[in-house]
């Protein structure tokens, strides 16, 4: 199935208006994230996609539910705990539940409407379709320490042996309960709740610190 976009109207004069006034959950430490980052052999950097699309869907496999659902995304939803589908770098789903999904899409903000195409679908159909973008914020944590920072903190096993690319997760970062999501070979995405945006941003850039100091042999 070819992948579709989710969303086929482009936002109004009054919705470019308004956008511009929307503050993501984290820009007060935009400059904090890029002080800290570190490059070179224990590189570790950590920014934030202010209002990626981020749909919640509950719809039971194999049903027409979630075949509707499938037909306008371009692929299947995830069958099993861990499970992400489609395209990483644009539109996809995480597992969440055995009826419970995240649909996501890092490559644009979010604009009014964006779950009317899925809502359609399912027309008539159980199941329900919700626009969560306000919900989480989408932080990515990469380089070279990447695990090791999470690791700190987590206590999921990060091992790739475990926790391979393309795996998502709910699990907790401190005290803090967030998705994580494996990207990307040394990329991780975290997804606090919104009001939790600055305590978690805080906790890795301070989790952070060590491996900007050269490594004692």
């Amino acid at each position: 199935m070819a992948e579709h976009t989710l969303i086929t109207t482009e936002p109004n004069a009054e919705a470019q208006a308004l956008n511009k006034l929307r503050v993501a959950p984290a820009a007060h430490l935009a400059q904090a994230m890029a002080d800290a980052q570190v490059d070179g052999e224990r590189s570790v950097a950590l920014r934030e996609t202010p209002f990626a699309v981020q749909l919640g869907v509950r719809a039971v496999l194999g049903t027409a539910s979630a075949e509707a659902i499938e037909g306008i995304l371009g692929f299947a939803l995830p069958t099993e705990h861990g499970q992400s589908t489609g395209n990483p770098d644009g539109v996809h789903a995480l597992w969440i539940g055995p009826d419970e999904f995240l649909i996501v899409d890092p490559s644009r903000q979010q604009v009014q409407g964006e779950a009317t195409t899925l809502q359609v679908a399912l027309d008539g159909l159980p199941g329900q379709v919700l626009d969560l973008s306000a919900n989480r914020t989408l932080l990515t944590l990469t380089g070279n320490s990447a695990r090791a920072v999470l690791e700190k903190g987590c206590p999921a096993d990060l091992h790739p042996r475990v926790f391979a690319v393309g795996t998502a997760i709910a699990t907790e970062l401190g005290p803090v309960p967030v998705l994580l999501h494996r990207s990307g070979e040394q990329e991780y995405r975290i997804y606090p709740r919104a009001s939790f945006a600055d305590f978690v941003v805080r906790w890795i850039l301070d989790a952070s610190v060590e491996f900007a100091s050269p490594e004692v042999p």
